[in-house]
Order: structure tokens, then sequence, then C-alpha cells
């Protein structure tokens, strides 16, 4: 009876407590719940997601220092000067050297330089004005954003980037040229003995203040003698862009910018090549590709211009955001015959220039190819060159043999009108095989297009260049010309709106007559194509 009684009252006892305890209990249970899910929805995770002891280890170990860097957002250090009395003129040096060691601390602070000084504040002068006070903040726009830099025989180099446009607009920078060669082993440490060569820079604007937030620069470095480096030979040029007191006459900055290392090795390939005959008989230099282009379009532009242009053709193709996938499936086949070379300029968006910065991309194509070719083309993935049944472009080239540059006439077409015979079967034709009337309105100038011998020009731009040793030309109408599809190449529609069942016809004020020149070539080029690459692209898409 008595341990029937224990056995209540221990029970009694129990209640209680949890009766007493509710509160606690809920939220015990409601953290096993979360731990229980938690376990289980981790298991059906990748394993990418998972953590593992490694995972939490900083977190348990002991903190370390921070590294602090004097530098912009990029892994660079830079050492930086300043005078900190800001009522005289400062002069500031920011040098850029290699990226940070890959085992360096995580933790970096970044410090912006040069530092800002105390804050200036309004004064009452003893005549009674007041001078107010100005305190800049922060930075508008870079110094100097290079690209690239090539040589460009044995005294010369170009180097290409661009620049504050405002501070060459309103103020006057300057470029100094500097090669430092390197020591009799080749390594970069061995230069005390040698002596380094220092040049003016000759700066050329080439976008003829089209540009934006950026301009384009091209700097020419010519030295006195040529540069060959030390010993087993190599270098460095470097390349000393001062501000002048742009955009603030208080501070002259001057930032040094390692444009170029050279080794023996590089030095000897370039004398291979610039002895040598050019590789190519043609090279194309795109423009920046962007948008949503169509990949149809661009298959035929390729097509047929490679069968233009022959077996010692090259095409050089600069993406800046309109490769996209169905664009990529028709340059590949074509990449891998060695025809086209594609370059990823998708960075440059960063830097607010003129056009996805085509005048830089061009620039850039130049210089780097300069010596490749024998004759370099200028223009657009919408634009078809062009020559008569009784000539061949090579017959045409050695026309203008003795011109260094010579430009190109316009044939615009309509993007819109078709021939009636083609209505409901026009999806199976090429673009440019139906698009077949020509605006003829008279009056109007046309922008051209060009065409150059690398080895006599110094820096390049869209429609022609202004920097070339040589004479140039604009009488070309008769021996070549190129059709225009204005539109056509980011239109992923059939381009066929309208069926014209004439020869001639006037829409909105401009007269278009039908020219068949192009529509005759098709049958020849989608020959050419499924010869050369199969019919990898017969599927292509608008």
């Amino acid at each position: 009876m008595s341990t029937e009684k224990e056995k209540e009252k221990e029970r009694k006892m129990f209640v209680g407590v949890v009766w007493n305890c509710a509160a606690e209990l809920k939220y015990l249970l409601t953290a096993l719940l979360f731990l229980c899910s938690l376990v289980t929805i981790l298991q059906f995770l990748p394993t990418r997601f998972s953590l593992s002891a490694s995972d939490l280890r900083p977190c348990l170990s002991s903190p370390t220092a921070p590294t602090i860097v004097t530098a912009t957002a990029t892994a660079t250090t830079a050492t930086v000067s300043l005078s900190e009395d800001r009522n005289n003129t400062t002069n500031a040096t920011t040098t850029a050297t290699a990226p940070a060691a890959a085992d360096a601390p995580t933790d970096v602070i970044l410090l912006r330089q040069p530092a800002p000084p105390a804050m200036e504040k309004d004064q009452v002068l003893e005549n009674g004005i007041i001078k107010r006070a100005f305190n800049p903040f922060g930075s508008a726009a870079y110094n100097f954003i290079l690209m690239s830099a090539y040589r460009g025989g044995p005294n010369t180099f170009a180097v290409m980037g661009l620049a504050s446009k405002p501070l060459h607009v309103f103020g006057k920078p300057s470029y100094r040229c500097q090669w430092v060669p390197f020591g009799g082993s080749g390594a970069e440490e061995n230069v005390e003995n040698q002596e380094p060569i220092v040049t003016d820079g000759q700066k050329i604007l080439t976008d003829w203040g089209y540009g934006r937030v950026y301009t384009v620069v091209v700097v020419n470095c010519t030295f006195s003698a040529p540069v060959i480096g030390g010993g087993s030979g190599g270098g460095k040029l470097l390349l000393h862009a001062a501000t002048n007191g742009g955009g603030d006459t208080n501070f002259n900055l001057t930032d040094t910018i390692e444009a170029l290392t050279e080794s023996g090795e590089d030095l000897k390939n370039f004398n291979q090549v610039y002895s040598a005959k050019p590789k190519y008989d043609y090279l194309y230099c795109g423009s920046s590709l962007y948008g949503n282009l169509s990949p149809q379009r661009v298959r035929e532009w390729l097509a047929y211009h490679i069968r233009l242009f022959g077996g010692k053709s090259h095409f050089v193709m600069h993406d800046a955001g309109g490769v996209h996938p169905g664009v990529m499936e028709v340059l590949r086949p074509w990449m891998e015959k060695g025809y086209v070379t594609l370059h990823d300029i998708r960075e440059q968006e960063r830097f607010d220039g003129y056009y996805h910065n085509q005048f830089l991309v061009v620039n850039d194509c130049l210089h780097r190819h300069r010596y490749m070719a024998k004759w370099m083309f200028f223009f657009d993935v919408d634009e078809f060159l062009f020559v008569p049944k009784k000539s061949t472009l090579k017959t045409v080239m050695d026309s203008f043999s003795e011109y260094t540059q010579f430009t190109i006439e316009q044939m615009p077409m309509s993007n819109k009108l078709c021939l009636a015979e083609d209505a409901g079967k026009s999806y199976r034709k090429w673009g440019f095989e139906k698009l077949v009337y020509k605006d003829v309105k008279r009056g109007i100038r046309r922008d051209r297009k060009y065409v150059v011998q690398p080895r006599n020009v110094f820096a390049t731009g869209v429609h022609m260049s202004q920097n070339t040793v040589g004479k140039t030309t604009h009488k070309t109408e008769g021996r070549i010309m190129y059709f225009h599809y204005h539109g056509t190449i980011a239109d992923r529609r059939e381009p066929c709106r309208r069926s014209v069942n004439t020869t001639d016809i006037t829409i909105d004020g401009i007269p278009y007559s039908l020219d068949t020149s192009m529509r005759i070539v098709a049958g020849f080029v989608k020959r050419f194509e499924l010869k050369m690459i199969g019919s990898v692209l017969q599927r292509t898409r608008q």
C-alpha cells in the first residue's frame, strides 16, 4: 500500500515539474526539431555546400593581422609621395607593381592614395572678405587604363589604353616612355649596370572626340636608338603618365605603368615576324560585337568573306557581350579550321567609352597583327565586300599596292524589302540573297570603310586612319564596294517585311532599285560552306 502511495506521489511530482517547465520544454523541443531538419536537408545538398572541419578552422584559429595595401581595388600595390602643404603644387608618383603572392593573407585593407588632407574651412579675412573652402573627395576617372603594348620595330613601341576624356580635353597630360633593359641573365633584378633609355611619348587621340567618360589614347614610344636589352636581351617598357595639374592644379600626379615586359625569347620571335613575309594576305579586324546578334546572319557573313578572302586570310573577332551560345556555335567550326580568332573584351564595359570602346579594340588589333598581314580590313558584320564579276579581290588589291590606305564606297540596302517571288519560301534563303533593294537616293554623304597596309599605320579609327605614312585614295568607285544591310545583324526575326514585284519603288520618300549582285553569288557561298565545314550549321536559327 505504501508502495502505491509512493508511486502516486512520484507521478504527481513529475507532472508538476513538467507543468512548471513547460515554456523551457517548448524551446528545447523546437531546437531539436530544427537540428533534425537541418541534418536531413544537408544530406541532399551537393558536396560543394557541405561543411567540414577545414571550413570551420579559420573561425576557430586566432585572427591574423590584416595586410594594409595602398592601392586601388585590384591586387596591386602602390607607393605615393605627397607634400602636406595644399597651398603649394604637389608632385605625386604612383608606381604600379606586380600582384601580391597567392599565399598572402586574405584580410586586406585597401587605402586610397593620396591620403586626404585635413578639412579646410571658410575663413573671414582681415578686409572682411569671406574666403570659401573647397574640399575634394574621391576620383572621377582613372588617369590611364592599360589594355596592351606591342613592339613595333627595333626602337619603337605602341601602348594602347583609355584615359580620362576631360583630362585630355581641358588639361595637358603628357607621357614619358622608359626602357629598362634586363641584365646578362635576363633577370629583372640585374639592371643596375644597364642604362635605362627615356623618351617623350607621342599621344594619338584616335576617336576624334567621340569619347565619353574615357577617350582612347595610343602612345607611340620611339627611342633614339634600338632597344634590345642587355646580355641575353629583354627588358621592360615603363610609361610615366603625368596629369600636369589637370583636374587639380595643386597636384601633378604621375602614374608609372609597367606597359610591357619582354624576354630575350620574345625579342627573337618578334625579329622573325618583323623580317619575314606576312603570314596572311588579308586580315580582318572586327569591331566590338554586342547585343542579341543573329546566328544566321553571322553564319552568312563568315562563309561569304572567308570564300572571298581565300586561304591566306584570318578574321579577328571581339566579343563585347554579343557572342551568345548561338553565335558561338557558328564561330566554332571556323575557329577549329584556323580562320577565326575570338577575343573576350567584355571587361572593357566597366569603362564608359564610345560604342563599347571600339576605337581601342581596333587599335589593339592593328598593332597586335601589324606584321602578320599584307592588308588589313576594317568594316562591320552587317557589311559585305563586293568586287565586280570580271575582277577578283587579288587583282583589286594589287591595283592599290602603291597606297597605304584606300576607302570603300557604301551600297545601302533595304533591311525589309524582298521580291514577291520569294514569298512563302524566303525563310529558306539567306539574308543577302533575299534583301535585294538598294537605296539610290542621291546627294547624301555616306560613311565609308577602309583597308590599310598595316606596317605604315601608327593608329587607326573606325571609318579611316589619320595616322599613316604614304598615300590615301578615295577613288575606288566601280572597283570595290560594300553592301550594307543596316540593323539586320541584331534582328532575330525573318527580315522580309514587304514583298515587292517591281524593279523600282519609293517608300517613305526613299527611292529603291533592284540589285541582285549579292543574290547571284549566294549559291556559290552555300556550296563553299558545305565543302569547308560540312552540314554542321544547316540548322542555324535566326
